[in-house]
């Protein structure tokens, strides 16, 4: 997981949660913006205790149940008895044919999906840093509207962090450079 830091309209660090702690130890609180860089969601981080979270992850994270060499991370599912009648009788049981349920609905709503995610991080980002800059709203309609050409136009007097990161949260899957 990487985030990144703003101060006012400028980046001014990026990395690990631990990493921007130990930056953010010596800056006044509330000065410091922190955003997920896969959500776009501006994070709290309290640097009193991320070197200790840390430490508790990795301890929990080695503990995990399920088979965490190969990622596989056991969780609850709720469904209905006939649901679970059906996925039993599936060849390999319930885990192999909801495995292969998920990946042939990622294939088929792949794209779809990392286009909305992308417009909603770009969306959280730009609602926190940018809703005072010009062509905000116009922004947010080519940003929906999944046209680069036009938010790139309408971004481009924006301050050169802030565009930047707002484009490579909308048009991650893209090829495209900044304005």
């Amino acid at each position: 997981m990487s985030y990144t830091a703003f101060h006012g309209l400028q980046k001014v660090g990026g990395g690990t949660l631990a990493e921007l702690a130990v930056f953010l130890r010596n800056r006044p609180q509330g000065e410091v913006l922190v955003f997920d860089d896969a959500t776009g969601g501006q994070v709290d981080v309290d640097v009193r205790v991320q070197e200790e979270a840390a430490r508790d992850r990795e301890k929990s994270e080695s503990r995990a149940r399920g088979r965490p060499r190969l990622g596989v991370i056991a969780r609850e599912v709720t469904l209905l008895p006939r649901h679970w009648d059906w996925l039993n009788s599936q060849p390999g049981g319930a885990s192999v044919a909801l495995r292969k349920l998920v990946e042939q609905a990622r294939r088929v709503s792949g794209d779809r999906d990392r286009v909305r995610a992308a417009q909603e991080a770009a969306f959280r980002f730009m609602s926190a840093t940018a809703g005072n800059l010009p062509g905000f709203e116009e922004a947010l309609r080519a940003l929906f509207a999944y046209d680069w050409r036009r938010f790139s136009t309408i971004v481009a007097s924006w301050p050169e962090d802030i565009r930047d990161y707002a484009i490579k949260l909308a048009f991650a899957d893209q090829d495209v450079s900044p304005a």
